[in-house]
């Protein structure tokens, strides 16, 4: 049985196994987009089936090796990373047969995301983006402040020169929703104003070095301190791995000896 294990993990951990699974959820991915298309997926019907089963064994073989590889199948569900790809295509399986035809769609493009699970550096960007979330809210609420505070102002100074952009709060706030993208604002939104009011480029220009290059950049640099975290965490953990390991061998390594030692002894 030891033996059995053994090389099931020695299968799942090998870097030919990790392609061979990205690989078919890229082909899983093309399929899924060739669908989309009415003509191709009534000329090639038979063939797309045939893809469909195939991907819904390979992956389930996959999920049930990868639990199998765990030294008690019950510490597969430990990483929530595993618990998705459970989910996603034990969910496959259930609705199969079914008329939940809705559901096994969503869950067949949900699939897609199972590269998340098999590229490292996904996984820590996704980790990194979560674990931003809760952090975002005090960023939020200044970008909050900064939106209704030149909303008032631009319908206080531009309302009446431009009230299908300035007319109200409302407005005002679209407005400079697609100021901050940087979305065609000069030749839509600008130019108009500036013709009017030719000191409006104070506006404007303070309102996008304070939304855009101030505000939205320290969203950025949340992000890519969590990265760095994430990638710090991932260095211990690899670091105890190793020290675990390699502490595995000196004990094995110091039992040798006792039993070399006890063998002299008896001789």
């Amino acid at each position: 049985m030891q033996t059995l294990k053994k090389t099931i993990q020695h299968i799942v951990q090998h870097r030919s196994f990790m392609n061979a699974v990205m690989f078919v959820i890229l082909l899983n991915a093309i399929l899924i987009g060739v669908e989309t298309y009415p003509d191709l997926r009534a000329e090639y019907a038979g063939l797309i089936h045939g893809f469909e089963v195939f991907f819904l064994w390979f992956f389930t073989i996959e999920i049930i090796l990868r639990m199998l590889a765990e030294k008690k199948i019950h510490h597969f569900f430990r990483s929530r990373w595993n618990v998705f790809d459970f989910v996603i295509v034990a969910g496959v399986l259930f609705f199969s047969g079914t008329y939940f035809i809705s559901a096994i769609r969503i869950l067949r493009v949900l699939r897609v995301l199972r590269a998340i699970t098999v590229i490292p550096s996904l996984q820590r960007l996704v980790t990194a983006f979560l674990k931003t979330i809760p952090s975002l809210g005090t960023i939020m609420m200044l970008l909050s402040l900064v939106f209704y505070i030149y909303a008032v102002l631009g319908v206080l100074l531009y309302g009446d020169i431009s009230p299908e952009y300035f007319g109200s709060l409302h407005l005002a706030l679209v407005t400079l929703f697609q100021v901050i993208t940087l979305e065609s604002w000069a030749s839509g939104v600008f130019r108009p104003i500036f013709a009017e009011s030719p000191l409006s480029w104070v506006y404007f220009v303070s309102f996008i070095l304070v939304g855009t290059f101030i505000v939205l950049n320290l969203i950025v640099g949340e992000i890519l301190n969590n990265i760095q975290e994430a990638k710090e965490e991932e260095l211990k953990e690899e670091k105890i791995e190793v020290s675990k390991k390699e502490l595995a061998k000196i004990t094995n390594e110091i039992a040798e000896l006792k039993q070399l030692l006890q063998q002299k002894e008896k001789m």
